[in-house]
Parts: structure tokens; C-alpha cells; sequence
């Protein structure tokens, strides 16, 4: 199935035919152990994203001879485990309250990594600031889960009632989703081709899908400056471990709009991780940017994507599996009183990401030779339902053992050394390694670097 899902993604994201030759995958079948085929996805995303990188300059040249090996693939596709600082693991990346919740119907699936969403739950659940997962746990079993879900979403919290696919498929947000393409790509407005040059991409992303894709393009040779609100700290850790290769400044777009323009005047791609319509108050519209900046290539990337009556919903990774039918597919136990399952890593995030990274690259070149202003869209839901439209398992494969030594590398920055999960893949031969600067949460100006957009 490995070679079928690559030739699938690379003909889905418009990629030549003949590229797929310098394309070698090596290392165990399985290395994420699933019912679904997790390792073959993700060879395919992450071999399309390789490829992307290092096309063929489209006047007959071919690119290099790129590689991927299942082991990396095992470690990249859950970079956030091997994250170390000074050799010590940060700790557990989902807070307490992030997890399954028995309900008086059956199951909820909470996100409450971020303080203000945890507050949103503890308020709709009528708790004190500071109760614990069993205080949580003990006011959600008095709510049908449908119910609790609506009601955290209105209050500002994240939270999805646990279905199975066929619940899912039925109901209006399920449908939608379904409709979804794995990646979409549109032509916003018409704009003469710009000049070749290392690219420049402004990141407006955070957690993990939008992060990967621009951690990715910063990897193969961009220039990333990523903007994050002063009074929304990211996580440490998250920051430490997608930050690799990105300037990171701060920046309150609702009083910041020169240096915005600055940086969107600057840019040959812009990457934004929310709700649709979240930005466009800040002038941030596709179509507002396709008017302003003919040019650009923008990739939108969402949880539940921009048609449906949950496109405004706030969604993570573990959301979506659980509202998709993702949870109960993998279950281990039986049992509907125990919790549901959950993919082997958040696979929809890194996926998507790998998938935007792969797209944005595409749109830039045929931008180069062919103009437009091209938007791309993918969604966390469009890729759940292409991960189940594809063949499984009665019961998960057995991945190997991996050593992930080999797959990490050690960085240096202002909060420690980090050890970090490294870029998969090869090029030439040549292992892929995290580029400058080292990730250094809101120590950069929010403007271009100077001197560092050669051709």
C-alpha cells in the first residue's frame, strides 16, 4: 500500500508523475502500531513534502534523490516525545484535564492544555479554578456528552463527544468533513510571477499541524518569522519543539497592523493555523491578501475546514478523532465502559502539516512560473476522513522498536540544550538537520532579517 498512498498524495497535490522516481522508502512496514495504515501515511506525506522541496527547476533538471527510512518516520510523526531539555523530559505535553471523561451517555474527549481552556471547562462545569480530573470527571458524568460538548464550545473551551464513524457520518459537521478534499487548491486573483528567491513565510500557526508545515519549509531552506499574541504565551515546550529554524517574535495584531503589512509585503507565503474567518478582522482574509499582496501564496489550515456548521469550532488533533470515529475504531478494549482508543501519535496534525508544507511548495513554484495568488486548504478533519476511506486491520499491526537516537539531534539555545526530533528524510544521501536559528520563544523583532533573501 506504500507506494499506491504516495503516488495518491503526490497525483492529489498536482506533483509530476516522473518525480516519484527519486523517491526511496526503506525500514520495517509498520512502525506506529494501529489498525490504521499509519506508517504507509505517513511515508506518503512526508515523501511528498520531500519531494516539493526538491523539484526539478521545471526547465528539464531533475531534482536530487531524496529518502525516507520507517524508523525516522516512527520518531517524526511523534517529535513532541522526544523532546529533552538538558536531558530531561519536560513532562507529559497534555495537561490533566486533556483526556477522556465518562459522561451520563457515554464519552467526552476535553483539551484543556491552554489555561484559558481549561477555565472555559472548570466554568461550564461550574467547578473552582482549581479542580483536578477527578472533580472534572465527577461533574461530567451528570451531562449527556453532546450536550457538555455544545456547551464548552459556547463558553470558549474545546471539548468533542465521542462517536463512532457511522454517528459521525450522520450527522451534518460528519458530512461536511466527509466532503472535505484532502487538499484544496484555488486560484484567489490574478498577479504576475515573482522573481525566484529563497523563499519568505510568515507563520501565523500554533500546535503542532501549522507549526510542523512551517518547521518543515524552514528545514528545506525558507525564511520563517512567526508572530504569536503577547497576551497568548505559548507553551514552553511546544515552543521549544517547533520553533527549530523560525524567527519567533510577538506581535498584538490588532495594534500591530504597519509592522503586519511589513511582514505580509515581505512575504511569499503566509501559513495561518485558525477558525476560519478567526483573522480576518486583522485584514487577514484570503481574498483580502490575494487584493493587497497579489502574489502570495496562502495555506489556511483548520480543524473541522471552512464549510459545515463547525467551521467557527476550536479543534485539536485528539478532537477530532474522538468526533470522527477515529477513538472508538482504535479501542482496545471492548468494553464501552472503558475509555476509547486514540491513533499511535497525533497523526492528523503532523499529516496535515506535512501535507501544507508539500502544497505551499507546489503552489510557490507554479506561482514562479505561472503568477496567480493561489490559496491552499487543508483541514484536520479532511485528512481523518481520508485516513478512513483507506483499508485496515481487524487488529493493530505490531510495530518494532525503534531507536530514536539516530532520528535526534542536539540544539543549543537560550533556555538550555534541547535534544529534538530531526527533519525526516534525505536528500542526495545527506541526513536532513535543523537549520538557524534555535528556537528562542519571542526573542526576535517582528520584521524580515536583513540580508537574507538572496536568490
Amino acid at each position: 500500500m506504500r507506494d499506491e498512498l504516495t503516488r495518491q498524495v503526490w497525483d492529489l497535490l498536482g506533483g509530476a508523475a516522473g518525480e516519484l522516481e527519486r523517491l526511496t522508502i526503506t525500514g520495517p512496514p509498520t512502525t506506529l502500531t494501529s489498525r490504521f495504515p499509519v506508517t504507509d501515511v505517513s511515508a506518503a506525506v512526508v515523501g511528498a513534502a520531500l519531494l516539493a522541496a526538491t523539484a526539478g527547476d521545471g526547465t528539464g533538471g531533475a531534482g536530487p534523490e531524496v529518502g525516507i527510512d520507517t524508523r525516522q518516520l516512527g520518531v517524526a510523526m511523534r517529535s513532541e516525545r522526544y523532546l529533552r531539555r538538558d536531558g530531561a523530559s519536560p513532562g507529559d505535553p497534555f495537561d490533566p484535564l486533556s483526556a477522556y471523561h465518562r459522561t451520563a451517555d457515554g464519552w467526552l474527549r476535553l483539551h484543556a492544555n491552554y489555561p484559558w481552556h481549561r477555565a472555559a471547562a472548570r466554568r461550564v462545569l461550574d467547578l473552582p479554578d482549581d479542580a483536578g480530573p477527578g472533580d472534572v470527571a465527577a461533574a461530567a458524568r451528570h451531562w449527556n456528552a453532546e450536550e457538555l460538548e455544545t456547551a464548552v464550545h459556547r463558553n470558549g473551551g474545546v471539548a468533542a463527544a465521542v462517536r463512532t464513524e457511522e454517528q459521525w457520518r450522520a450527522t451534518p459537521a460528519g458530512v461536511a468533513a466527509a466532503a472535505l478534499p484532502l487538499v484544496g487548491t484555488r486560484v484567489l486573483g490574478e498577479a504576475a510571477p515573482r522573481p525566484v528567491r529563497r523563499p519568505r513565510v510568515l507563520d501565523l500557526t500554533r500546535v503542532i499541524a501549522g507549526p510542523v508545515a512551517t518547521r518543515t519549509l524552514a528545514a528545506h531552506g525558507a525564511e520563517v518569522v512567526r508572530l504569536d499574541a503577547p497576551d497568548r504565551p505559548e507553551l514552553p515546550a511546544q515552543a521549544w519543539e517547533t520553533l527549530a529554524g523560525k524567527h519567533s517574535a510577538l506581535l498584538d495584531l490588532a495594534t500591530g497592523g504597519e509592522q503586519l503589512d511589513a511582514l505580509l509585503a515581505g512575504a511569499d507565503v503566509v501559513v495561518t493555523g485558525y477558525r476560519p474567518h478567526a483573522l480576518d478582522r486583522f485584514g487577514l482574509a484570503p481574498q483580502t491578501l490575494a487584493e493587497r499582496f497579489p502574489g502570495l501564496v496562502v495555506v489556511t489550515l483548520s480543524a473541522w475546514g471552512e464549510p459545515g456548521p463547525w467551521a467557527g469550532r476550536r479543534g485539536f488533533d485528539s478532537l477530532v478523532q474522538a468526533a470522527c470515529g477515529i477513538g472508538e475504531s482504535e479501542r482496545r478494549d471492548p468494553d464501552p465502559a472503558s475509555a476509547p482508543g486514540a491513533l499511535p501519535a497525533q497523526v492528523l496534525d503532523h499529516a496535515t502539516g506535512y501535507l501544507g508544507a508539500a502544497a505551499a511548495l507546489l503552489a510557490l513554484a507554479r506561482q514562479r512560473r505561472s503568477g496567480g495568488t493561489l490559496h491552499v486548504r487543508l483541514a484536520l478533519a479532511g485528512t481523518a476522513s481520508w485516513l478512513q476511506s483507506l483499508p485496515r486491520t481487524a487488529e493493530p499491526t505490531t510495530a518494532e522498536v525503534v531507536d530514536a537516537t539516530p532520528w535526534t539531534e542536539e540544539v543549543a539555545t537560550p533556555d538550555g540544550v534541547l535534544t529534538l526530533a530531526s527533519p525526516p528524510g534525505t536528500v542526495d544521501g545527506r541526513t536532513l538537520r535543523w537549520p538557524a536559528p534555535p528556537p528562542a520563544y519571542g526573542a526576535a523583532p517582528a520584521t524580515w532579517p536583513t540580508g537574507k533573501a538572496a536568490t
